[in-house]
């Protein structure tokens, strides 16, 4: 086994005399109750994207191959999951982050590939994230004007108020007094929008299903929606949330998954199949856009989607806050000293000033959406941990696992080739319709 590669970012100290090291960090360990987690993803994941769903996942698919690749997706993602989850102690070492378990196993250049996978799928993550809260503002802005302000003034304002949650709220522990607010924001929303999306379909006699295109379109159009369901599924970073969970972190880490994929999921499909049978084909990419009824329900529905995203928005970016943290400020000293405030505050800063920029310069993020699912997540979910437990268990692992993991890789590799090329098709063929600070 290659050597660990966990001296590049801190040297190892004892966890709590638990028997096993894990990397030093600025950020708390082993201190949150699966309960805690498990609700966090739930909300995590029924964030503001829900609102792109229909557009993204069900209209290029249709009922049919729209609800089986849902369940199947949805389905491998949770076992996926539920197989890293397992890693997550390995030769006395608790891996804290998928990096270093990577690192660990096939030594520096896989920790360096899984570094990059992960930050740019955080990233262009954080950047949609940015994007669909400045939507949601603007939808506001718009029932009170006729003369909205440009997207990018609302893009701005969201990354501030983005950069003052991650500041004040450091680590995925300190968000725990938040979840509550969060959940109650989700339910707001969720009820409001489905009360109006059944309204809308029962009177919208003249529904399309129909999935338009050439034959090619549609092939390009499903691989890309099948990456889409990959986003709403799944992370990229389960070693750190799962760093926070107290022992037993591998049973509580999947009874946390357990709940995402029963709970939330009921959630984020149930928004996604009711936008679509409302609309049909024509579906609008964020689904506010579409809907009909009174005034204050949109407000309703757009300002609690933009102030449940400023907590969904902390859990996928903050790895990235994380790996700052740890190397810049002093891990003696507490999170809020006058130090690590200052330097907090410029790591922050360079992170959503970046962001910020970036999706104000290309505000149509949603077409990379399905670049990340299917360039990252796919290998990060699927290849990945199939790889760890072939090279730790070798043959010892029996024939039947072996063919079965190396089954995993091979199609996932497969996969992720095929969603790559469907991804970067559009685009390429949406950048003559788009330029840059477009006001959409």
């Amino acid at each position: 086994m290659a050597s660990s590669s966990m001296d590049t970012e801190a040297a190892g100290q004892d966890s709590k005399g638990s028997g096993y090291t894990v990397a030093a960090t600025a950020h708390a360990v082993d201190s949150d109750s699966w309960q805690q987690v498990g609700l966090l993803l739930v909300i995590g994941f029924n964030c503001a994207y829900v609102l792109s769903f229909s557009n993204l996942m069900m209209a290029p698919l249709g009922w049919g191959w729209g609800v089986a690749c849902l369940l199947l997706v949805g389905a491998a993602a949770w076992y996926a999951n539920w197989l890293l989850a397992g890693l997550h102690f390995i030769d006395g070492q608790r891996f804290i982050r998928y990096r270093d378990l990577m690192g660990f196993v096939f030594g520096r250049k896989m920790y360096y590939i899984t570094y990059f996978l992960q930050f740019a799928t955080l990233l262009l993550c954080n950047m949609g994230f940015i994007l669909l809260g400045a939507r949601a503002l603007k939808a506001i802005n718009v029932e009170f004007t006729h003369t909205p302000a440009r997207l990018q003034w609302f893009i701005t304002v969201t990354g501030i108020v983005y950069f003052a949650f991650a500041y004040f709220v450091p680590t995925i522990s300190a968000m725990r007094n938040w979840l509550a607010t969060s959940a109650a924001l989700t339910l707001a929303y969720d009820i409001a929008l489905f009360a109006i999306l059944i309204r809308d379909g029962k009177s919208n006699k003249q529904k399309d299903y129909n999935v338009h295109g050439s034959p090619s379109e549609k092939v390009f159009n499903a691989l890309g929606a099948v990456a889409a369901i990959l986003v709403c599924n799944t992370s990229g970073l389960l070693p750190e949330i799962q760093s926070t969970v107290r022992e037993p972190a591998v049973r509580g880490m999947r009874r946390a998954l357990l709940l995402q994929y029963t709970a939330g999921v009921a959630g984020y499909y149930g928004v996604s199949v009711a936008g679509y049978w409302a609309y049909g084909s024509s579906v609008s990419e964020y689904l506010p856009n579409e809907l009909g009824g009174p005034r204050w329900a949109s407000v309703l529905i757009n300002a609690a989607a933009f102030l449940q995203s400023v907590v969904s928005q902390h859990l996928f970016v903050v790895p990235i806050h994380e790996a700052m943290d740890t190397q810049l400020q002093r891990l003696d000293e507490g999170m809020f000293s006058r130090y690590n405030l200052t330097r907090r505050l410029f790591a922050r800063g360079i992170i959503f000033g970046f962001n910020v920029f970036v999706t104000a310069l290309f505000p149509f993020m949603g077409d990379f959406v399905n670049l990340v699912g299917s360039f990252a997540l796919v290998p990060l979910t699927f290849m990945f941990p199939s790889m760890v437990v072939l090279k730790i268990k070798g043959k010892s692992g029996g024939r039947w696992s072996r063919l079965w993991h190396w089954g995993i890789i091979v199609f996932s590799t497969v996969l992720c080739v095929a969603t790559t090329a469907a991804a970067v098709r559009l685009i390429f063929n949406n950048a003559r319709i788009y330029h840059f600070f477009a006001d959409m």
